[in-house]
């Protein structure tokens, strides 16, 4: 069973059916219980950065979630992602779940933001499983991005700056894009996060 974390702040609905038409059971809550069940945790995300934080600690999550991604494969979509780091900037300082090292802030680039449509994927040579997705076309729709070290890209997006598009750590992964938005590809990119994690191991140190 997949669980997807209800905080409030997701495309909940559009998430859930990429994942069951790969043949996934899937719940969304937030209830503790129905998560520690679950094979894979999904932390979806529209929004800001300091509002996610807010619900998040308002519904008690973010020690669970702390806990879980130490536990089973980890997967953050769009704002979601950004969570995953330990700090954001939007709208205000707040600390984000700490899973990965680095911080979110603002995209610095000559483009026009938000940064919303189709862009192409530049795949991390030491990231062989994703190969396949070299230069294909997936959905973003963000204004901020995510500042870590390089051994945590797995792939970058072009914006007029190289900006982190898929990051990993261990079994706690990361799109900045929507992959649920991004047709066959998407759903393809799920399904390798999926396969991938059956056999990766724990969050590196």
């Amino acid at each position: 069973m997949i669980a997807i974390v209800d905080y409030g702040m997701g495309n909940i609905a559009s998430v859930k059916t990429a994942f069951e038409k790969l043949g996934y059971e899937v719940v969304v809550t937030d209830d503790i219980d129905t998560l520690s069940a679950a094979t894979h945790i999904i932390l979806p995300g529209v929004g800001s950065f300091h509002a996610a934080v807010e619900e998040i600690n308002t519904r008690h999550l973010k020690e669970d979630l702390q806990k879980l991604a130490k536990e089973k494969p980890f997967l953050g979509i769009c704002l979601g992602m950004q969570l995953l780091f330990d700090k954001g900037f939007e709208n205000g300082i707040a600390n984000g779940l700490g899973l990965i090292p680095g911080e979110v802030n603002v995209i610095k680039t000559e483009y026009i933001l938000p940064h919303i449509g189709w862009n192409e994927l530049n795949i991390e040579h030491n990231h062989t499983v994703f190969d396949m997705f070299q230069n294909k076309h997936v959905y973003f729709v963000h204004s901020f991005q995510a500042l870590t070290e390089k051994k945590y890209v797995v792939a970058t997006a072009n914006y007029g700056t190289e900006v982190p598009a898929i990051v990993r750590n261990g079994h706690i992964f990361g799109m900045q894009f929507h992959p649920e938005k991004s047709g066959e590809i998407g759903v393809k990119l799920l399904q390798a996060f999926l396969q991938q994690t059956s056999t990766t191991e724990g969050v590196e140190s």
